[in-house]
């Protein structure tokens, strides 16, 4: 089965969660959720230097800093809060020749951490490349962010290695990158372990974005 890019409007309905294709109305809520400092601390959007407190200028930034038009571009809705937009994750770098792609530009609220909305959302876009042709997911995180890195090995993806400095940070100093794949082999296991997660930790309920 040759590889093809998955359709970037198709809804994908998890246990958890739901993705959809992050759209223009959708920054707002998003603002609410992830422009946050501990978002960026943690290396995400190239570290605190790219953090913007200002919602016209956070929007910009992430309008410059998302791969809209190379990849599949997500909203992360909680599903037992109305689809409440509570994240983003992108399914891009798309290479259909070598059947590859990644998944990366991840970030949830923090009042989501440590609940079953990454597990569902890396379950959901795993299964949704694999069923349509993949052999490799690379999934990817800034050495220094040991949250990430913690959460791509739960989910059992195998890491290959560390890229030094493949790109600045947005303070400048150079990023190490520690590389992730999953194979289509792989897929059956990996997602047993994902399912083991969820049955165990489902997402918070009470998800009050702050203010």
């Amino acid at each position: 089965m040759a590889a093809s890019r998955p359709d970037p409007q198709a809804r994908l309905e998890g246990t958890v969660v739901v993705l959809r294709e992050l759209i223009e109305k959708d920054l707002p809520a998003l603002f609410t959720a992830i422009g946050r400092p501990e978002i960026f601390a943690g290396g995400w959007g190239g570290g605190m230097g790219a953090y913007r407190e200002d919602f016209a200028q956070w929007s910009e930034f992430l309008r410059q800093w998302l791969p809209w038009q190379q990849g599949n571009v997500y909203a992360v809705c909680l599903r037992s809060l109305d689809d409440r937009v509570i994240g983003t994750t992108t399914l891009g770098d798309f290479d259909l020749k070598n059947e590859s792609a990644h998944i990366g530009w991840t970030a949830y609220s923090p009042d989501v951490w440590g609940s079953g909305v990454n597990a569902d959302a890396k379950r959901l876009l795993l299964n949704t490349a694999f069923t349509h042709g993949f052999e490799r997911i690379r999934l990817q995180a800034d050495v220094l962010n040991v949250r990430s890195r913690a959460a791509i090995e739960r989910i059992g993806a195998q890491e290959e290695g560390v890229l030094r400095h493949v790109q600045r940070r947005a303070d400048g100093s150079w990023r190490d990158t520690v590389i992730y794949s999953v194979l289509r082999e792989e897929w059956p296991h990996v997602r047993s372990v994902i399912d083991e997660r969820l049955a165990g930790r489902p997402a918070d309920p009470s998800y009050t974005p702050s203010p």
